[in-house]
């Protein structure tokens, strides 16, 4: 595991001559920074930047952040929370990214009832929905919130009544594909087939040659390197088959990856929770902010995902540190009342915390294209209001379908 410290420019001490040094406030942060979703979390980690450059003080103390590497797995969460708490002695957390390592964070924020966990990304169902932690705050939606109305959209728009579907095996691919798979099931359609593969798969040749030819199109929820791989993998086997995108496989990390196998993408529809072309003024001011950040080379064109998830995460985090003057001391009571009552105006959408202190927010359903420049960007094709974790269902049908997993949901017209 690797840990850095990370000090923007912005928020160094001001000294002047026989003035005191301010007390800083140090809060950690965890990222993916290893494996196959390190660009996710590198561009994560610029989010985290952004925020900083506009908050850099709370409660007239300076922020500064210690940063601890995940590698997506459970255990690398919690060693890396575990070290912050330990021997950084921190008590406010932004992360995880990925969608086991949320779960496992719900977990350790239970063991640990001084720390205060506020997830960064990460978007398993579960680490929210059930069991949740007092201590826990998601202001991202989860993964099947991500996935509201596209199966809808792709069955009535697109007239796409068959498909196949192939996701990363684990917690978030789960949650992610059962978002889509509800709406598209509820709207008539079928999913002939389901194949799951690990995090971290590189040989796609099987999984594409057992893909069935007699569907109008297939689900791919896969992200980071495993999605490149895909790609090129597919293209190189002939395939031409429609392709609807799981959140995570359209994100720009994807999108900007090297190769022309990406191009494969173009009129891919998806959901989730922003789109590039998006003229919401704070969209817009954050992309600015984010482009301004860094210099062109060392950042995407239009901030991924993770971006905009961790900066939303960062900037609720310390908007409750400056209502309590940034006192974290004794129990936080202040501090998690000011995170449970926030209503954020995010560059995606305003979101407020549900009673389990997980974000009601808009969900996006684009389609990819070529930009002006060249680029490949998510259009913006509608989007889905106010959309709950129950999906619009009331909680006692949405807890009969039974967490996401391999099998659930069964498709269905009705639930």
């Amino acid at each position: 595991m690797k840990t850095y410290l990370l000090t923007s420019v912005a928020l160094g001490a001001l000294l002047f001559a026989g003035s005191a040094v301010a007390e800083d406030l140090k809060i950690g942060v965890l990222a993916t920074l290893e494996g196959t979703y390190t660009v996710l979390g590198e561009d994560a980690m610029r989010g985290v930047e952004v925020a900083l450059k506009e908050m850099p003080t709370v409660g007239g103390k300076t922020v500064k952040t210690v940063v601890a590497s995940t590698d997506t797995t459970p255990e690398s969460a919690v060693r890396a929370a575990r070290k912050l708490v330990d021997q950084d002695g921190v008590t406010v957390i932004v992360g995880p990214l990925s969608g086991s390592e949320g779960i496992a964070l719900r977990d350790f924020a239970k063991q640990n009832p001084n720390v205060t966990v506020v997830n960064g990304l990460s978007g398993a169902q579960e680490a929210t929905m059930v069991d949740p932690a007092a201590n826990f705050y998601r202001f991202n939606m989860d993964g099947a919130q991500w996935g509201a109305g596209l199966g809808k959209y792709v069955f009535e728009s697109k007239g796409w009544k068959n498909v196949a579907s192939v996701a990363e095996d684990y917690s978030f691919g789960y949650t992610n594909f059962m978002g889509f798979a509800l709406g598209f099931c509820q709207a008539g359609g079928q999913i002939s087939e389901r194949q799951w593969v690990p995090l971290g798969t590189k040989d796609f040749s099987s999984i594409i040659a057992a893909l069935p030819d007699d569907v109008d199109a297939i689900y791919v929820g896969l992200g980071g390197a495993d999605a490149v791989n895909f790609l090129n993998q597919y293209q190189q086997a002939g395939g031409s088959a429609h392709l609807i995108g799981g959140t995570i496989m359209v994100d720009g990390t994807v999108l900007n990856a090297k190769g022309d196998a990406k191009k494969a993408l173009i009129g891919t529809p998806s959901g989730g929770p922003q789109a590039d072309d998006s003229t919401d003024p704070n969209w817009t001011k954050f992309v600015k902010a984010y482009q301004d950040a860094f210099p062109a080379e060392k950042r995407f064109p239009s901030p991924s995902l993770f971006a905009t998830g961790y900066y939303n995460s960062t900037i609720a985090t310390l908007k409750a540190l400056d209502q309590v003057k940034g006192d974290i001391s004794g129990d936080q009571a202040a501090f998690r009342d000011a995170l449970a009552k926030m209503e954020l105006d995010a560059p995606n959408g305003h979101f407020k915390l549900d009673a389990n202190r997980q974000a009601i927010g808009t969900n996006f359903i684009s389609e990819v294209t070529e930009g002006p420049d060249g680029n490949l960007m998510n259009k913006l094709v509608m989007t889905v209001p106010d959309v709950n974790q129950t999906l619009g269902l009331s909680e006692e049908s949405f807890k009969k379908i039974g967490l996401p997993s391999r099998d659930a949901p069964e498709c269905k017209t009705s639930y």
